[in-house]
């Protein structure tokens, strides 16, 4: 089945398991479908699960006072997302994640992954690998942030996930880059003027 292939050989890259072990890993999540603009996750709710992107695209955001969304996180196909916050310490959620595609996830739920990470040693360390690899990602786009001009950050962002560039409206990545759609738009018709 494909959500098997996928979800196994993805953990598989981080833990070795044997077949009964990628059964029962498997076996805790669940395959679900979202459509586009559909909520997963609200502020005010408790996050009760985890996501990762079999296929589709989603974004997690805040509304600041002036009614401004800021994206705090893309994920594409064999990315997770929630908001880790709510999840992890099972309290109300601050941001709203919304599938910006049609989407197929697969969804764990909070006791599962407790349950996961005290039934064997391997789950544990999956599961810490990839807080870990979170952690640094998260503090790595800080940096930028702080360090880099808008075009950089464009630039880093072209680089780096060109897949995701015709993926997400505009605003979405202007938002996420911390820029307007304006700012980034100019940056764009810049570039497309020197190229040509």
């Amino acid at each position: 089945m494909g959500r098997t292939t996928s979800i196994d050989s993805y953990v598989q890259q981080f833990v070795n398991l044997d077949n009964e072990e990628l059964a029962t890993f498997s076996a805790a999540f669940k395959e679900i479908r979202a459509q586009k603009r559909q909520f997963l996750i609200q502020p005010n709710f408790v996050a009760r699960h985890r996501f990762f992107v079999l296929k589709g695209a989603l974004r997690a955001y805040v509304v600041d006072e002036e009614g401004q969304d800021r994206t705090i996180q893309l994920a594409i196909e064999q990315w997770w997302i929630s908001d880790y916050n709510s999840y992890m310490f099972q309290q109300p959620a601050s941001m709203f994640v919304m599938a910006v595609e049609d989407s197929t996830l697969l969804q764990i739920s909070f006791e599962d992954e407790q349950r996961l990470k005290s039934s064997n040693y391997k789950y544990e360390t999956f599961f810490r690998i990839i807080a870990e690899r979170a952690a640094a990602f998260m503090q790595r786009r800080v940096i930028t942030n702080l360090t880099k001009s808008a075009e950089q950050r464009y630039d880093l962002f072209l680089e780096k996930y060109p897949a995701m560039v015709n993926r997400f409206p505009q605003y979405v990545i202007a938002s996420y880059l911390g820029m307007t759609t304006e700012f980034l738009s100019r940056i764009r018709n810049q570039k497309l003027r020197f190229k040509g």
